[in-house]
C-alpha cells in the first residue's frame, strides 16, 4: 500500500479510502468485518463512515458494526485512521418535532460526536467531517464548538464534505481569525465522468492545504464497465441511478464505449483506470472505495499499483475532457 500525508497535516494515510456505506444496509456485520479485516491486511488505513450510515430507521447502525470490529481488539483501532460526518438527522423520522438533532448547531455538535463515539467503541475520532453546508449556522460557532472537542481529545481534526470552493476559504479564513487548524480535507464528487471540482473545489482545497478525498470514484458503476456488463446481463450498481441516468443519453452513453474501448485496447480493466487516474490528480489525498464483498475490495486495491502511461491519460482527458479551471472555464 502507499501513503500519502492528508493535506497540510502531518497524518499519514493510504491512497484508498474504505468506505463502509453499505455495511449494514447491503453487507451483512460478519461479512463487514471481514473486508476491514482483509484492508487492514492489506495496508488500508484510513476508513471512513458517518453518523446517518444504516439509513432510515437503522441509522448509525454502520457505525456500531465498526465500532464491534474495534471491540475485537488486535490494536485495530489504534491502525485505523477513522473518518466519520455529522449533519444529517438523527432524531428518527419526525424532523419538525425535533429540530435541534441535525445540522452544525454547537448543541447538535456536541450530541452527535458523543453518540459516533459511543457507537463506535472510541474514545476519539481522527477526522470529524461536516457532511454538508450548513447555511444558518455561523463558522464562529461551529469552530467554537470544533475547538473544544479538540481540546477535550474527541476529535484530531475537522473536514468538510460537499462543500463549494468558496464555503472552504469562508471556513478557512474565520478559523484562522481564530487561531485554529481549520479544515484539513474535503470529501467531494470527482471522477472522470465528473469533473465540475477542477473549476474551484480543488483549487481552493490545494490553496487551503485540504487533502481531497473523491466520493463515487466509478460515478456509480458507470466507469467500472457498465456497457460491457450490460452487454453480458450484469450491470448491478450501473443498472439504475447516476449511471443509467448517463446512460440513458446516446451522447454520453457513446463517450463511455469510447472509454471502454479505450481500456479493452490497452488490456486494462475499466474500474482499475478510473481509480488510477484519480491517484494522478493533484491533490487527491486518495478515492473512497465502498466494496461490498471482499472480492471487490481485492479489485479495488489493484489500482494502487496501475500505472497509467501519459499515452493513455492524454485519451482519457480527450474522451472526459473536463470543465477547465475557473475561471477561463466560463471566462477569458
Amino acid at each position: 500500500m502507499r501513503y500519502t500525508q492528508l493535506g497540510r497535516t502531518g497524518l499519514k494515510v493510504s491512497r484508498l479510502v474504505l468506505g463502509t456505506m453499505n455495511f449494514g444496509p447491503v453487507t451483512d456485520e460478519a461479512d463487514s468485518h471481514g473486508i476491514m479485516d482483509a484492508a487492514l491486511d492489506a495496508g488500508l488505513n484510513f476508513f471512513d463512515t458517518a453518523n446517518v450510515y444504516g439509513w432510515g430507521e437503522n441509522k448509525g447502525r454502520t457505525e456500531e458494526i465498526i465500532g464491534n470490529w474495534f471491540a475485537k481488539g488486535g490494536d485495530r483501532r489504534d491502525k485505523v485512521v477513522l473518518a466519520t460526518k455529522v449533519y444529517g438527522h438523527m432524531g428518527g423520522d419526525t424532523p419538525d418535532v425535533w429540530p435541534n438533532h441535525d445540522k452544525l448547531s454547537a448543541v447538535n455538535i456536541r450530541r452527535a460526536v458523543d453518540a459516533s463515539l459511543k457507537r463506535l467503541q472510541t474514545d476519539h475520532i481522527d477526522l470529524y467531517q461536516f457532511h454538508h453546508v450548513d447555511r444558518d449556522t455561523p463558522w464562529e460557532e461551529i469552530w467554537q464548538a470544533i475547538d473544544v472537542l479538540v481540546q477535550q481529545g474527541k476529535i484530531l481534526y475537522a473536514g468538510s464534505s460537499n462543500f463549494a470552493g468558496w464555503h472552504i476559504a469562508r471556513a478557512n479564513e474565520a478559523a484562522a481569525r481564530r487561531n485554529s487548524l481549520g479544515l484539513v480535507s474535503e470529501q467531494c464528487l470527482y471522477n472522470l465522468a465528473e469533473r465540475r471540482a477542477e473549476m474551484e473545489v480543488i483549487p481552493a482545497a490545494e490553496g487551503y492545504g485540504l487533502g481531497v478525498i473523491p466520493w463515487s470514484p466509478l460515478h456509480g458503476g458507470l466507469l467500472g464497465g457498465a456497457i460491457r456488463k450490460e452487454r453480458e446481463g450484469g450491470g448491478g450498481r450501473s443498472a439504475g441511478g447516476r449511471a443509467a441516468e448517463v446512460l440513458a443519453n446516446p451522447e454520453s452513453r457513446a463517450q463511455v464505449q469510447a472509454y471502454e474501448d479505450l481500456l479493452a485496447k490497452h488490456g486494462v480493466e475499466p474500474g482499475d483506470a478510473a481509480l488510477a487516474w484519480l491517484l494522478t490528480r493533484p491533490g487527491v489525498t486518495g478515492p473512497i472505495v465502498g466494496p461490498r464483498t471482499r472480492e471487490q475490495l481485492d479489485s479495488a486495491l489493484r489500482a494502487v499499483e496501475l500505472e497509467l502511461d501519459a499515452e493513455l491519460l492524454a485519451e482519457l482527458d480527450r474522451i472526459f475532457p473536463g470543465p477547465g479551471a475557473s475561471p477561463e472555464a466560463f471566462a477569458w
